[in-house]
């Protein structure tokens, strides 16, 4: 014996939820139902509710979906698919190869189609009488989606009073409060309004005739929307008109326009550009530190054009108090070892990679912390701009700026010593990292210190 159950006329998804708690509570087989929308004359029965149960994500969501379409027959191939979900088939909306899962898919699919095209299609008309100002839609969508699309419509013209009408019911928003009404007229929506030529104009302006593709504007925008879109009008003559505006376009020399001339940003760019030191250590003064900590820029010093220019990590404790470079433990060790090298410090320059100390604050300590790549990166210009003015002969990176990227290249520097044309000078990295020199006094730190000295010496 079948049992009829008869549901409201389009989306009824409240109903059909209860009336497959209702069936499955009973037991009832999918081919023993048989589902009917609007009036019967058979006398089938309202739907009778049930224990809930739950159902995977995936087959919620599908039902939702499905249930907004016209197929007569959606209302059964949901029901069989839940039917088949609770009965030994748990993974059935992966099998992609079932015949019930991809029909369902289909009319997923088309659903979410037409949702698509009623968000894209709708134009709304100004309209404005004694109740104020109002804006009127007309839409002929392909299935029961009214509902189910009111959610975007509302997020979208929240602050506006508005009204879509559908030969299945109308959506009315107020600015507070959604209302679903009964079918509209297309008589009801006015044909034009102020705003609309202006839209036209728009339209025919971004309408460019080297990309023009019928087939694809078709199956985008299929001919049944055109009647409700203004725009459409503007379809043919524009068509007819692009061969000709191709053929114009191609005979027409380019020009530069003579507002975005990039021969006058460029020209504004390189008047900004500091030609001294001392205009770049300003700007170096100026600008905030980019690491955390540092209270004040620690400039590079010493002689212009000179043999070497060496080039530490970043400024220490003592470095950020009294605003030089290598005057703590680690700048004594290399005033040592310049020393023993049988080198000036004073015919060298000396600079730091981070132009600020970067520390953390414990107690009245203040514990060094080593820059991250992207800090590194926002000083590399600095870097760059210094050396080029400076002009050193030779570039001898120590420490940890041995493993940074090039300030020039992207490639890793070398592990082991090595010279690397760096566009100002040559680059050398010895091994040797001085304030690990102060701290470790073993034999492996003494030999660093003693290749350093035989390399700087050369």
């Amino acid at each position: 014996m079948q049992t009829r159950i008869a549901l409201a006329p389009g989306a009824d998804l409240p109903g059909f939820r209860a009336a497959v708690r209702g069936l499955v509570a009973r037991g009832v087989k999918p081919r023993e139902v048989l589902w009917e929308t609007g009036a019967s004359l058979f006398g089938a029965a309202p739907p009778q509710d049930g224990p809930a149960f739950s159902l995977p994500r995936a087959a919620a969501e599908l039902i939702g979906l499905v249930i907004c379409h016209r197929d007569p027959a959606r209302h059964a191939l949901l029901y069989e698919m839940i039917w088949r979900l609770r009965h030994g088939e748990p993974h059935l909306l992966e099998m992609r190869h079932d015949k019930l899962t991809h029909r369902l898919e289909m009319l997923a699919k088309a659903v979410r189609r037409d949702l698509h095209k009623m968000h894209a299609f709708v134009r709304f008309r100004r309209v404005e009488d004694a109740q104020g100002e109002r804006f009127l839609a007309w839409f002929e969508p392909d299935h029961h989606i009214l509902e189910a699309t009111s959610g975007f419509f509302v997020n979208r013209f929240r602050s506006l009073v508005w009204s879509i009408l559908t030969p299945e019911g109308t959506l009315h928003w107020d600015g507070t409060r959604l209302e679903i009404g009964p079918p509209g007229q297309r008589g009801d929506v006015p044909e034009s309004d102020e705003v609309e030529s202006g839209w036209l104009d728009y339209y025919q302006s971004i309408f460019n005739p080297a990309r023009l593709n019928t087939a694809m504007m078709q199956k985008e925008m299929p001919r049944k929307y055109w009647r409700n879109l203004p725009e459409a009008r503007l379809i043919p003559e524009l068509v007819a008109q692009a061969p000709a505006r191709v053929e114009e376009m191609i005979a027409r020399a380019a020009a530069m326009s003579a507002k975005r001339d990039p021969q006058k940003a460029v020209a504004a760019m390189a008047a900004q550009t500091p030609t001294t030191l001392a205009a770049l250590n300003q700007i170096i003064m100026a600008s905030p530190p980019f690491v955390t900590g540092g209270t004040r820029a620690v400039l590079g010093e010493g002689a212009m054009e000179p043999a070497i220019a060496f080039i530490g990590e970043q400024p220490g404790d003592e470095e950020d108090a009294q605003g030089r470079c290598f005057v703590g433990p680690a700048g004594q060790l290399l005033d040592a070892m310049l020393a023993r090298a049988g080198i000036d410090r004073a015919e060298c320059y000396i600079t730091n990679a981070v132009k600020h100390f970067k520390f953390e604050q414990r107690g009245k300590h203040r514990l060094h912390q080593s820059p991250s790549t992207g800090e590194i990166k926002h000083y590399r210009w600095w870097l760059l701009k210094e050396l080029e003015l400076v002009r050193p002969r030779l570039v001898v990176a120590l420490g940890r700026v041995r493993r940074w990227r090039s300030a020039a290249s992207r490639s890793a520097l070398p592990r082991r010593a090595a010279r690397r044309n760096w566009g100002i000078g040559r680059l050398l990295s010895p091994r040797i990292h001085l304030i690990c020199c102060v701290c470790r006094m073993s034999r492996r730190a003494a030999r660093r210190r003693r290749r350093f000295c035989r390399i700087c010496g050369r």
